[in-house]
């Protein structure tokens, strides 16, 4: 069985801070994995040295068998992390658009499709910069899933996110689960950890532990 994370005695200090302390974690199946904890805890530390954004003090980090960190990012990979940040002049099409001819791995159809299927108009002329904040997160989500990752990292999807944009962000990521992607999910509203996730980490003062396995509630 291929292992999908490997963490080893992670450690990251920043200016005397210790913001994660020789966090262990091990994954190796596709399900959803909550990490709950309050703010400044680390989770978002923790999320940004998966994604190889930044670099451990301390201890190894490996996605899909291969090193992170020092220039090195993850494969099959996609994220949603802070506030999505977009080039406020263009429109959602045309960011997305920029971003994926980095790899140049997706059609336009597919960039279309994508859109369309976080609940947004892919032919929509408007600037991003008059996206509402919902907006941009739903835009965020089809920007971290466009070239089809196998692992998928979201920091709070549900910001920003009205009751019902939050229940099409809940039912996507059970799509996504339902393809067999892996999915580490960090969100503060309890229902969200209970609908989705089939095992929780607690996040506490930069120290991870596990809390609960096999909790996700069906719903209709």
């Amino acid at each position: 069985m291929e292992t999908i994370i490997e963490v080893q005695n992670l450690s990251k200090v920043v200016k005397g801070h210790h913001l994660l302390k020789k966090v262990q974690l091990k994954i190796d199946q596709p399900k959803v994995y909550g990490i709950v904890g309050r703010n400044g805890s680390g989770k978002s530390v923790f999320f940004k040295t998966i994604a190889g954004l930044l670099v451990p003090t301390e201890g190894t980090v490996k996605v899909f068998g291969e090193d992170i960190g020092k220039g090195k990012f993850p494969k099959n990979f996609g994220a949603l992390l802070d506030t999505p940040g977009f080039l406020g002049q263009y429109s959602g099409f045309r960011n997305l658009k920029l971003l994926s001819s980095i790899k140049n791995q997706v059609t336009d159809e597919e960039l279309k499709e994508v859109i369309s299927f976080v609940g947004l108009n892919p032919d929509d002329p408007r600037p991003v910069r008059k996206y509402s904040l919902g907006m941009k997160q739903r835009l965020g989500i089809a920007q971290a899933i466009m070239e089809k990752p196998k692992l998928l990292i979201l920091d709070e999807p549900m910001n920003g996110l009205d009751e019902s944009g939050v229940h099409d962000m809940r039912q996507m990521i059970l799509d996504f689960k339902k393809q067999g992607m892996t999915i580490l999910l960090a969100s503060h509203n309890s229902e969200d950890i209970s609908i989705l996730c089939d095992v929780v980490y607690q996040m506490d003062n930069g120290q991870l532990t596990l809390k609960e396995e096999h909790v996700a509630v069906s719903r209709g």
